[in-house]
């Protein structure tokens, strides 16, 4: 599933003109977005939990001159599972 079909999926569970369904899914991704930009964690129970990961710059290489390249150090969301949802995915329904 994508952006435009969650908007979809909303819109037509929740009775929703696909306008305010897109102003949700927005609101709900902006919130998330910020929320890590501050350092802030997310967590929904029994799906999983965002952060933000810190890794430092390194040395790497350009893979089609193969000359070494300083990789500045950056930050990445990281997602890890929770529970409930890890099961439900390997449950054999």
């Amino acid at each position: 599933m994508n952006k435009s079909g969650l908007i979809e999926a909303l819109s037509k569970r929740e009775n929703l003109t696909e306008k305010k369904a897109t102003d949700v899914v927005n609101l709900i991704f902006k919130s998330f977005t910020d929320e890590l930009k501050n350092k802030g964690r997310i967590e929904i129970r029994g799906f999983g939990s965002f952060v933000a990961r810190k890794y430092d710059s390194y040395m790497g290489r350009n893979p089609k001159t193969g000359s070494n390249i300083e990789v500045a150090a950056k930050r990445l969301p990281f997602f890890k599972v929770g529970k409930e949802l890890r099961e439900s995915v390997n449950s054999k329904k």
